[in-house]
């Protein structure tokens, strides 16, 4: 019987390693924004949208402008987010210009590190909005679309946050708990850190100081609650039982807040940022789960989506009564 799982040894950030412009991460989103437009294309085909819009037949032009007004606002809104929110270095508000700059201080090459799934959230919606008005079309019933097809994609990136080793979450001592090589190491001397590795049945060298010990596979968990059961949900339940336009958003909105939440408590904070609100008043380990109440930055955000989110259903449903769609 396992104890726990190592993190795949073959596993490397870059597709071909020493191209760091070729990693797995870019490459996912590549595969997410293409399994978003494939779904979305199919409800197009089936006719859904036409009838969601009132019969207004849908061309090619508008899903892909549709899309790339979408996506823009995604990317910018992931990025300014992550960096102004998640990043404690105080360099991106002095620096404003670096947040797009893909380039170290050396010149090398180093990507947008660093992209914020509820920045992502804001950005698209609001881009979706201005297309929206743009070329007037009526708001909800692409978002509804929209939401119908986003959350597979997110399985992808998920996976990326994986095959790059980061964002894994905390210490376990679950069978499925997985070493992976860039995690936080702890002292032996300490007695927790000693008892844990006993009980695991890790093997340290002699006279070794630090340990590596098993996270939750978080990325994992995402990808598949915030991924393929979510979008299972919308689309063999709500997709085709809409009673008005905005049900599918409200619901995509409210069930994504309550399955990350969730999942925050095995997924370890950003240990600089630690937690919003701390159950006891002092500082508490981001890589253990002290408390129900200690509150990462991702719990209070995902708590305003579904706060928003029900708020949202709730007036629309009101003006779709009253109003029809």
């Amino acid at each position: 019987m396992f104890m726990y799982i190592n993190y795949p040894s073959w596993i490397s950030p870059e597709i071909i390693p020493g191209l760091p412009l070729l990693r797995w991460y870019g490459l996912m989103y590549v595969f997410a924004f293409s399994t978003a437009y494939l779904l979305f294309k199919l409800q197009v085909q089936r006719g859904e949208l036409a009838l969601a819009q009132g019969g207004q037949a849908v061309t090619e032009d508008d899903v892909a402008s549709c899309f790339t007004w979408g996506i823009f606002g995604l990317l910018i809104g992931a990025r300014i987010f992550a960096t102004l929110v998640y990043d404690t270095s105080g360099i991106y508000i002095q620096k404003p210009w670096l947040i797009f700059w893909p380039f170290s201080g050396q010149g090398g090459w180093i990507g947008l590190q660093g992209m914020s799934y509820h920045g992502g959230f804001i950005g698209g919606a609001l881009g979706l909005i201005a297309w929206a008005h743009k070329h007037k079309k009526p708001f909800f019933a692409w978002c509804d679309t929209m939401a119908a097809s986003i959350p597979l994609g997110y399985t992808f990136g998920r996976l990326g946050n994986f095959l790059n080793g980061e964002l894994y979450g905390r210490v376990t001592t679950s069978p499925i708990g997985m070493i992976f090589p860039q995690a936080e190491r702890f002292p032996l001397s300490e007695p927790w850190v000693k008892q844990t590795a006993e009980s695991l049945g890790l093997a340290t060298p002699v006279g070794a100081q630090l340990v590596n010990l098993p996270r939750h596979p978080s990325q994992l968990y995402e990808a598949f609650f915030e991924g393929i059961v979510l979008w299972a949900v919308i689309w063999f339940i709500f997709r085709k039982k809409r009673p008005f336009n905005g049900i599918i958003t409200a619901v995509y909105t409210i069930g994504y807040g309550l399955v990350r939440f969730f999942i925050e408590y095995f997924r370890e904070p950003d240990a600089d940022l630690g937690y919003r609100i701390n159950a006891s008043g002092l500082p508490s380990p981001t890589y253990l789960n002290e408390s129900l109440l200690n509150l990462s930055t991702g719990q209070i955000l995902c708590l305003l989506m579904i706060a928003g989110g029900t708020l949202f259903l709730i007036l629309r449903s009101r003006s779709a009564r009253q109003h029809g769609k």
